[in-house]
């Protein structure tokens, strides 16, 4: 998973599906035998699945989950290695598409440019409810997950947001820490 062409191509397909690696590789920068070679990877682990037949030799493909979850695999140190991997690699990539956006945000129409925002909270919670508060703020946006799951549900006008929750004791950002 902590491949930069694989999670393009997982993001690619949370904006439309299906895709073939040609549509993908248009959308992420790679070569369609790049992004084949990485959808069957993908496909080997149960990210994603084909999506029946296209005409001709169109071969789409679609994911079979949305989102997943990285697990620090305690115990297991190789598995850990490869967790941390993935974390900073998906850190890294929200962190530059933030950045991105920022930079681009003045030349947004005025709608966009009001709902582009940035949203800072501390609060003073134990881990456990951190993770409630985790679980509480998911289940708003899955208000609107089959949107991703059916175009057809897309309002007009709709566009991909998204949304990045950060949860962090933020005395892990102190030099000292």
């Amino acid at each position: 998973m902590a491949h930069p062409t694989r999670l393009a191509l997982l993001e690619a397909l949370n904006q439309r599906e299906p895709l073939t690696a040609t549509e993908a590789a248009e959308m992420i920068g790679e070569s369609p035998t790049n992004c084949a070679f990485h959808l069957r990877t993908l496909a080997k682990y149960g990210f994603v699945e084909e999506a029946g037949e296209g005409p001709g030799r169109r071969r789409p493909w679609r994911r079979k989950h949305i989102g997943f979850v990285v697990d620090d695999a305690e115990g297991d140190v190789e598995m850990g290695h490869a967790a941390e991997a993935l974390a900073q690699l998906l850190w890294e990539t929200w962190l530059a598409r933030v950045n991105t956006v920022n930079a681009r945000r003045s030349g947004f129409e005025e709608t966009w440019r009001q709902v582009t925002s940035g949203i800072e909270n501390v609060a003073y919670v134990t881990p456990e409810e951190a993770q409630q508060l985790n679980a509480e703020l998911s289940e708003v946006l899955d208000r609107y997950r089959d949107r991703l799951e059916e175009p057809s549900r897309r309002p007009a006008g709709s566009l991909p947001v998204e949304m990045l929750l950060f949860t962090y004791p933020l005395d892990a950002t102190r030099p000292e820490a």
